[in-house]
């Protein structure tokens, strides 16, 4: 089946991980197409200012809050019951919430590998597990499922990340081909980059030092430099046109090229061609 473009105006879309990045940014992209909002996050307080400027901005919306933890997964069942009883035709699921653990793996607990995958993932299958049968009364509606740019890559230290990303990504492709003749879309967004607050709340592993930390956390901020409301009208606009995949910024396009042209090598090939790797081969040859 053939889906025309997804329609925002008069839509009701439940995004997770509203309150900040990229979330907030699509909220505020959905308001503006004309949407009603079902915020769904764990910091009530970031959460109920995102809320109060779309209602400012669009008073003929509604607009509606729900804090959650994405890790308990056993409350989830019963809020999602809460929230389709107040809004019993959502026709759009955004699973963008997601966490960020960095590690090697024999430096990770099993409990800290296992919440990755909770929020990840098991969170955005339970969702869309349980929001299907709503879906699927309204053809036309349409589910996105936020993986990463380590959804098409693994490079060390991201065995948990890379891990919940990938089964995101595998799933939501699977769910596609499912859902392609009984009119509900599904789009895998790949972001690179994103300058979110992940940095500020990205894990590591408990076995690392203060200094390993602080060191890890720098690192990776240095990698978010794509502007979050970019890439959220980039979401939308693959939203509306009903794209199988969305690939947000350079970093993720170049990876995902490399990727499928040196599938057990990419890692050793993006090394050669980053400014670092660069440089190394300039310097060796002068020697």
């Amino acid at each position: 089946m053939s889906l025309s473009s997804y329609r925002f105006t008069g839509a009701t879309a439940l995004l997770t991980g509203a309150a900040s990045g990229m979330g907030e940014q699509m909220a505020y992209g959905l308001a503006a197409r004309g949407c009603n909002l079902v915020l769904v996050d764990r910091d009530a307080d970031r959460l109920a200012t995102v809320a109060e400027v779309v209602r400012l901005a669009r008073p003929d919306l509604a607009v509606d809050t729900y804090v959650v933890d994405l890790a308990d997964l056993d409350s989830l069942e019963a809020k999602t019951s809460a929230i389709l009883a107040r809004h019993p035709s959502i026709t759009l699921l955004i699973n963008n919430a997601g966490v960020a653990l960095g590690g090697n793996f024999r430096d990770l607990t099993a409990e800290e590998f296992q919440w990755v995958q909770d929020i990840n993932f098991r969170a955005p299958v339970a969702l869309t597990r349980l929001l299907l049968p709503t879906l699927l009364a309204t053809p036309g509606s349409h589910i996105v499922n936020v993986s990463s740019l380590f959804g098409l890559i693994a490079p060390p230290g991201q065995t948990a990340y890379a891990a919940s990303k990938f089964a995101l990504r595998g799933f939501s492709e699977a769910l596609r081909h499912e859902l392609a003749d009984q009119g509900v879309g599904v789009t895998t967004v790949h972001p690179g980059g994103i300058r979110t607050r992940i940095a500020e709340s990205v894990r590591i592993a408990d076995s690392a030092s203060e200094e390993q930390t602080r060191a890890g956390k720098a690192a990776f901020a240095k990698l978010l430099t794509y502007p979050a409301d970019k890439a959220a009208e980039q979401i939308l606009d693959g939203i509306a046109r009903r794209k199988p995949r969305v690939l947000i910024a350079s970093s993720a396009v170049t990876a995902d090229l490399i990727a499928r042209l040196f599938p057990t090598s990419y890692l050793t090939v993006m090394q050669r061609l980053s400014p670092r790797g660069t440089r190394k081969r300039r310097a060796a040859a002068l020697r």
